[in-house]
């Protein structure tokens, strides 16, 4: 099994899909693994897993745990580190908490949100050996609400010049996230690293999701996500089968159960 590197990302750009998701724990991590070129880490951990109404709350403490978990459960894809809201406020926090981040995770790279104000940040990053993924369009840790970005022709000027900023920053890719349609294929054609959609149509290098809402555990259901399970009938039905059986003592069966033997 040959791992993914960030080479190899950049030589997919107009010539294989990128397949990407998200991750929180080894098991998520360990089936991920087999099929996905990159797996962020992403702060969405903040509501799907703990019921944060924002990504803004989440703790650098609480993303190097889960993603030490991740990490250690791969051996292919590409782990990438989301760095969480005001973590990388300048340059020089930015790469004293990446640099932290790396050293206790082992992650292959740390993703940042935003465009022509962080483009220092990221070249300083770059400089020091850190790669760094992009993120524009809806931005989770500043927009606020969660509404198409691109609908007017000063939103796509503004996103496009941040998407270009940060290609000539020297990340070696980047998220478009939840823009519309032309925009997404427009800066697909004007950088030449990849594009990663989410929400941002087929245009793009590449798709990723946050791997609850896909397999629909998190009950989170955007336009732009396609439910491939319903993990929460299946769970709900598994927990009242269960709660069944106890009531009616039917759980634990004869095979569930240890037999005092005398010795």
């Amino acid at each position: 099994m040959q791992k993914i590197t960030i080479k190899k990302i950049l030589k997919k750009k107009n010539k294989l899909p990128i397949v990407c998701l998200t991750a929180y724990s080894k098991n998520v991590a360990k089936i991920a693994d087999k099929y996905c070129d990159i797996i962020l880490v992403g702060d969405s951990l903040g509501m799907v897993l703990y019921g944060m109404k924002t990504t803004r709350d989440v703790k650098i403490e609480t993303m190097i745990l889960h993603a030490k978990a991740v990490k250690e459960s791969t051996k292919r894809s590409l782990v990438v580190f989301d760095m969480p809201y005001k973590t990388y406020t300048n340059k020089f926090i930015a790469y004293k908490n990446a640099k932290t981040v790396i050293k206790l995770t082992k992650c292959d790279a740390i993703k940042l949100e935003g465009g022509t104000e962080i483009t220092n940040t990221i070249k300083h990053l770059v400089k020091k050996g850190i790669p760094v993924l992009g993120h524009v369009g809806l931005l989770p840790q500043t927009s606020g609400k969660f509404k198409v970005k691109g609908k007017n022709s000063i939103e796509r000027k503004k996103i496009l010049n941040d998407a270009i900023a940060i290609f000539n920053s020297g990340v070696f890719a980047i998220i478009i996230e939840c823009v519309v349609e032309g925009l997404a294929k427009e800066i697909t054609k004007n950088i030449s690293i990849p594009t990663i959609g989410i929400g941002a149509s087929k245009h793009c290098d590449g798709q990723i999701l946050v791997t609850e809402d896909m397999v629909g555990l998190s009950g989170f259901s955007p336009k732009f996500v396609k439910h491939y399970a319903n993990l929460n009938k299946s769970i709900e039905k598994s927990i009242k089968n269960y709660a069944e059986d106890v009531k009616m003592k039917r759980f634990p069966f004869i095979k569930n159960v240890y037999k005092w033997k005398i010795i």
